[in-house]
């Protein structure tokens, strides 16, 4: 492990003297949710110290061979431990975890100037509790939103349908038809199975690279638990008019409804034009070509509205037990505040709103803050407030607004790329957050400088003025099977 001291004397912390590493006893879970869910076949077998990682590493390499199919290839790339049964899958990920844990806990005690013998040490040899991983209830084809590229196939036709294997630097794209992949449900490979024998029919060439012109982009399907589908296909106008792009949406939707993909029995067709790799639905509106407009799922007794670019968890039924996992160490009662920041369309803060004074959701992306608005309205949920924009702009205004008598607990549920520095200073700076509830699918990335910006000593230089927060629970949740990611949820308290 890389030197902590000079890390963090690299990206500028230490500039205060250190104060004394705190603990404090963790909350008795044992006949709460997280107990219930650790009870069975698993937790002996987590806990368990998993083989040496090289050795683990050895073998996938061997079965990376040049002998390998294309779809062996793929499924190493994408879904890499789908050779593992889940019960190692498991060991797996909790080991990685606990990895993650201690770098965070010996870059905390260099900061707070504290030796690691002078801390009581839970169990695990980590200062907080980590708790066993849940499994996720459903091991495969568990995935409700899945994106195809477009490209040239491995027998070089451009007009296939599947995942990338190899990079854009070196040249070696290849498009790989996935319906073999573990994580991947049989609606959604049969959609995309549709698609290419559409664009193999169609006059029209797709759209590899945007400067050498065609048009045909990528597929995004999506599905709830009673069945229903959303495709959205992108296409890159060019220099069609409109009468040739609606001669295309024609095409397209009479394929899909007359035609042989009239089999997938879409729920709802939506069309984007789209000049660039990723378009909001601001920037270019998602257009329904017929259909419903949404899709609703049912989630911890909410009916939960989805448009076609909301955030929605991409395994329903592991969302369920993150979202249960989240309430209980939220501790979230009457007497509170819940802020939900980066809320999606709104699930976390909604689930908590009977126990909650009331809930204030913020939301990058317009339309999920729509979907949040329509799902508490629909569902009579009265207490709950949710706003369009960036958090770093929002939060520190409803901050300034809420009474520092009045307890507050914020859940953040970021992007990979982590929480904005000016969200973190927010948080950091009101002194009436006494919780907070971090969920990170990429702990190990841009959030550790989140946690450490969290827990490190005040740092006016930095404007973390605040005091710091501890870190007291982990709980890892597994929501994506054959993959090495996992949700880590954190307690934070101070």
């Amino acid at each position: 492990m890389a030197n902590p001291r000079l890390l963090l004397s690299r990206v500028g912390f230490f500039s205060n003297p250190g104060l004394g590493w705190c603990t404090a006893k963790r909350t008795d879970l044992s006949q709460s949710f997280l107990g219930r869910a650790h009870e069975g076949n698993f937790t002996g077998v987590i806990v368990k110290k998993h083989p040496n990682q090289q050795k683990y590493q050895r073998k996938q390499k061997h079965f990376r061979s040049l002998h390998d199919s294309w779809q062996e290839r793929l499924a190493d790339v994408v879904t890499p431990l789908w050779r593992l049964s889940y019960e190692e899958q498991l060991k797996v990920k909790f080991e990685a975890q606990k990895k993650i844990l201690r770098k965070l806990e010996s870059y905390l005690q260099v900061l707070h100037g504290v030796s690691g013998t002078a801390v009581t040490l839970h169990s695990e040899g980590l200062h907080c509790h980590l708790h066993p991983i849940i499994p996720s209830p459903m091991v495969d084809g568990y995935r409700n939103k899945s994106t195809f590229s477009v490209n040239r196939g491995p027998d070089g036709n451009p007009k296939t349908v599947g995942y990338y294997l190899g990079t854009w630097r070196d040249g070696n794209i290849i498009c790989v038809p996935c319906s073999h992949l573990k994580n991947i449900p049989e609606k959604h490979s049969q959609v995309a199975q549709y698609y290419e024998v559409f664009l193999r029919q169609s006059s029209v060439e797709p759209c590899l690279l945007f400067h050498e012109g065609g048009h045909w982009r990528e597929l995004t399907v999506r599905t709830n638990s009673q069945g229903h589908v959303m495709a959205i296909i992108t296409f890159h106008p060019q220099g069609l008019s409109q009468e040739e792009l609606c001669a295309q949406k024609v095409t397209l939707k009479d394929f899909f409804t007359q035609g042989p993909g009239a089999v997938c029995e879409l729920t709802s067709l939506y069309f984007q034009e789209s000049t660039m790799t990723r378009c909001s639905h601001q920037q270019s509106p998602y257009q329904l070509l017929f259909g419903e407009p949404h899709i609703f799922e049912d989630l911890l007794g909410l009916k939960i509205r989805i448009s076609p670019d909301a955030f929605f968890q991409i395994n329903t039924a592991g969302a369920e037990l993150l979202y249960q996992t989240i309430g209980e160490l939220s501790g979230v009662n009457s007497n509170t505040i819940l802020l939900d920041i980066c809320c999606g369309t709104g699930v976390i803060g909604l689930s908590l709103a009977q126990r909650a004074s009331q809930v204030l959701g913020i939301e990058l992306v317009e339309q999920a803050v729509e979907d949040a608005r329509w799902t508490a309205a629909f569902n009579g949920v009265t207490n709950c407030e949710f706003h369009a924009g960036r958090a770093e702009k929002i939060l520190p205004q409803l901050l300034r607004l809420q009474k520092d008598e009045m307890l507050t607990v914020a859940v953040v549920n970021p992007a990979r790329a982590g929480l904005h520095y000016q969200v973190v200073q927010a948080i950091r700076n009101c002194r009436a957050i006494h919780t907070l509830v971090f969920v990170s699918c990429k702990p190990h990335g841009e959030s550790m400088r989140n946690f450490i910006e969290l827990c490190c000593p005040p740092n006016s230089a930095k404007k973390l003025l605040g005091e710091p927060f501890v870190l007291r629970q982990a709980v890892p949740v597994d929501l994506f099977p054959h993959t090495p990611h996992c949700e880590l949820v954190l307690l934070f308290t101070r």
